[in-house]
């Protein structure tokens, strides 16, 4: 029987295979007054396969704030609600967030029924050291934004976890080779489904992955790896290297982080200025 006490259970769901599928999650969707779903058709699928009927209620990027005031009058009238995602750990790149803050902070309470997570899932299965790690949701569409996007974790001392979609996994990949610099690389797909794929290698030989790739797509990116980014006394003599073969500052900053793991053309170029007269 669901608990008197928590009026919004943020329910985790299957990301393929359906055995996943916990007995919690399917008591308290099968108990719950109103399911919020990320995609109603979707959810009414795995509701049906469990044999749930639920009402289904949309809860989506774009209309989540909407939702929030009717959301929460039906949860001070004593209702339960259940959030999910369309698959794994609903709030992970997901809607959600705001409702369960703003379910917080008008005193009600909000509980979490664990189970599937794709970034947990990919990290588990990478071999990649899973302490500490951080997860970045997807990465930006354009490839400015993803560098600023890369540089903030460039010296940060954790495993990196993000989203991708397989037509930009190549160039995305590419710009963060260019601003992390060598790493360990996990491409994972198609988790806890029939044609899971796990594709260890370098993230400088992000060329060799296949372009064709299926599925939904986690990307696991290794911690720095310390013995192979140089220090600043390094990059000032491979700075001054560069400058005597002439060219524009930002050439000599981009020939310069091509020998230089683990540094940024931006990071570069701070410290070129700084050597100026």
């Amino acid at each position: 029987m669901l608990s008197s006490s928590p009026s919004l259970f943020v329910v985790a769901t299957p990301l393929g295979n359906l055995g996943d599928f916990s007995p919690r999650a399917r008591e308290v969707l099968a108990g719950a007054d109103i399911v919020l779903a990320e995609d109603t058709r979707r959810t009414a699928n795995l509701l049906r396969s469990a044999g749930i009927e639920a009402r289904l209620v949309s809860c989506h990027d774009h209309n989540e704030a909407q939702r929030i005031p009717e959301m929460l009058d039906a949860m001070r009238d004593g209702k339960k609600l259940a959030l999910v995602s369309d698959a794994g750990t609903p709030l992970f790149s997901d809607p959600g967030y705001r409702l369960v803050r703003a379910a917080r902070e008008a005193g009600l309470s909000v509980s979490a029924v664990p189970g599937p997570s794709a970034p947990l899932c990919a990290l588990a299965a990478s071999g990649i050291a899973p302490q500490p790690f951080t997860f970045l949701g997807f990465a930006p569409r354009k490839q400015s934004e993803q560098k600023t996007f890369f540089e903030a974790f460039a010296h940060a001392p954790t495993t990196l976890i993000f989203f991708e979609r397989k037509n930009r996994l190549h160039a995305t990949l590419k710009t963060a080779y260019d601003t992390l610099g060598p790493r360990e690389l996990c491409v994972a797909r198609e988790l806890t489904k029939a044609h899971e794929e796990f594709i260890l290698c370098r993230l400088e030989e992000y060329q060799n992955i296949p372009e064709d790739l299926l599925g939904e797509i986690t990307v696991v990116v290794g911690p720095p790896e310390q013995e192979a980014t140089l220090d600043a006394e390094a990059i000032q003599t491979i700075i001054a290297d560069e400058m005597r073969l002439g060219g524009k500052p930002r050439e000599v900053a981009r020939r310069v982080a091509d020998r230089a793991p683990g540094w940024s053309v931006k990071e570069i170029y701070e410290v070129m200025k700084d050597l100026r007269p």
